[in-house]
C-alpha cells in the first residue's frame, strides 16, 4: 500500500485523531455511528485499540488504576471482558470510515494484533507510552514505512531517543512524538504542557504531538493551550455520553464537545500565525495612521529657526517620527509651515547660528 503523507498533511494543519477505543461498548452500529459523526465534525482520523490479553497481561500483573465501572478484578480479566473486533469487523469499520471521508486506524498492543491491522491495511501507527520500550513491536511498525504516532507517558527522554533510534534504522522518519501523561484522568496540573516544548528542542526534525486524558470540563482549554505550545497532532478519547461508568467515557469529549474542540482548535492554530515578529499587512493601516509625527503646534514662517515650544506630537504618521523630535528643534524652517501640519525633512534646513 502507498504510504500515507502525514508530514504534508502537519505543514497545512492540526492533525485531530479521535480515540474510539473500547467507548463503542461491543455494539458495531454505535461504532459505525462514532465514526460518521466524527468525519461529519471535522476530525481527521478515528482510532481503535486491538489486543489480546494473554499477549499483554501475565497473571501476576495488578491493576494499576481502577476506574467504576471497568469489569474484571485483574487487568488480564478486565482486557479479556473490553469490548474486542474481529477482522470483518475491523474491515467493515475501515469501509465506513473511507466512506465517511475519516482515517482508520488502531492501536497493536501486540505482535499478532500488528499482523491483523496490517493486514487489514491501516494508514499509520500508534506506539502507546507503555510500549515505548518493546522494540519487537516497534520494529513491525517502523518496517512498513508508515508513519507512527510515538506516545511517551510516563517516559524519559533517553527511553525516546532510544525508541525513535530503532524507528530510524529502518529508515523510517516518519515519526510524531506524542506527549503523554499516562493518568487516568489527568488533573490540569499534571498535564505539563511545556514538556512539548523540551520535547521539541530534543527532537527538532520532528512533529510534536499531545495525547491527552484531561478531563473535558467546560470546554477544551488544556487542548488549545497544548496546540499553542506547538503540538500539530491532537488525540483526544472520543465517546457518544461521557456520563457512562467505565472504559474511558470519563476523559473522553463527546458528541456535544467535538464540534467546539475543532473550532476551537482551527481558531487557535489561525491565530499562531508567524514566529517571526515583524508588522503584518494587517497593521498597515496602524503604522500609518495610529503612529505620531512632529507637528506644528502653531504657524511657523519660512526662515524661523524652531523651537520645541513650537511642536507638537500627533497622529498620523506622515512627517518626522517622533524619535527624531531633537533633530528638528533648532532646525530653519525653510518653508511656511501652517498649524497642525506634520513636519516632513524637506520642510526644514539645516540648523540656525546662535
Amino acid at each position: 500500500m502507498s504510504t500515507f503523507n502525514l508530514d504534508s498533511v502537519l505543514r497545512e494543519k492540526i492533525f485531530l485523531v479521535l480515540e474510539i477505543g473500547c467507548n463503542y461498548e461491543n455494539d458495531l452500529e454505535k461504532a459505525k455511528e462514532m465514526i460518521r459523526y466524527a468525519a461529519e465534525q471535522g476530525a481527521d482520523a478515528v482510532k481503535f485499540q486491538t489486543f489480546i490479553a494473554e499477549k499483554v497481561f501475565s497473571t501476576h500483573a495488578e491493576k494499576f488504576w481502577d476506574i467504576e465501572g471497568c469489569p474484571g478484578d485483574t487487568p488480564l480479566d478486565e482486557f479479556r471482558l473490553m469490548p474486542h473486533l474481529t477482522k470483518n469487523q475491523y474491515l467493515m469499520l475501515k469501509d465506513e470510515a473511507e466512506k465517511a471521508g475519516v482515517i482508520f486506524f488502531s492501536t497493536p498492543e501486540d505482535e499478532t494484533s500488528f499482523e491483523l491491522l496490517n493486514d487489514i491495511g491501516v494508514p499509520l501507527w500508534k506506539i502507546s507510552s507503555m510500549n515505548i520500550t518493546h522494540k519487537p513491536l516497534i520494529d513491525l511498525c517502523a518496517a512498513t514505512q508508515r508513519p507512527i504516532l510515538l506516545s511517551t507517558g510516563a517516559s524519559t527522554i533517553p527511553e525516546i531517543f532510544q525508541a525513535v533510534e530503532w524507528i530510524e534504522n529502518h529508515g523510517n522518519h516518519n515519526i510524531v512524538i506524542m506527549h503523554c501523561i499516562s493518568n487516568y484522568p489527568t488533573m490540569d496540573s499534571n498535564a505539563n504542557l511545556r514538556m512539548i516544548n523540551h520535547i521539541q528542542k530534543c527532537f527538532p526534525e520532528y512533529w510534536v504531538g499531545y495525547s491527552d486524558h484531561t478531563l473535558p470540563i467546560d470546554g477544551e482549554g488544556v487542548i488549545t493551550a497544548a496546540v499553542a505550545c506547538g503540538a500539530k497532532v491532537i488525540e483526544k478519547h472520543y465517546t457518544w455520553d461521557s456520563t457512562r461508568p467505565g472504559y474511558d467515557h470519563q476523559i473522553s469529549v463527546d458528541y456535544r464537545g467535538v464540534r467546539r474542540l475543532i473550532t476551537q482548535i482551527e481558531r487557535v492554530n489561525s491565530a499562531l500565525g508567524s514566529e517571526r515578529k515583524q508588522p503584518i499587512e494587517a497593521e498597515a493601516k496602524a503604522r500609518i495612521h495610529a503612529r505620531r509625527s512632529v507637528t506644528a503646534n502653531e504657524h511657523i514662517p519660512r526662515g524661523t529657526r524652531i523651537e520645541k515650544r513650537m511642536l507638537e506630537i500627533k497622529r498620523p504618521s506622515y512627517g518626522i517620527a517622533p524619535q527624531f523630535l531633537e533633530h528638528v528643534v533648532g532646525r530653519v524652517a525653510i518653508v511656511d509651515i501652517s498649524y497642525d501640519t506634520q513636519i516632513k525633512w524637506e520642510m526644514i534646513g539645516s540648523y540656525a547660528e546662535n
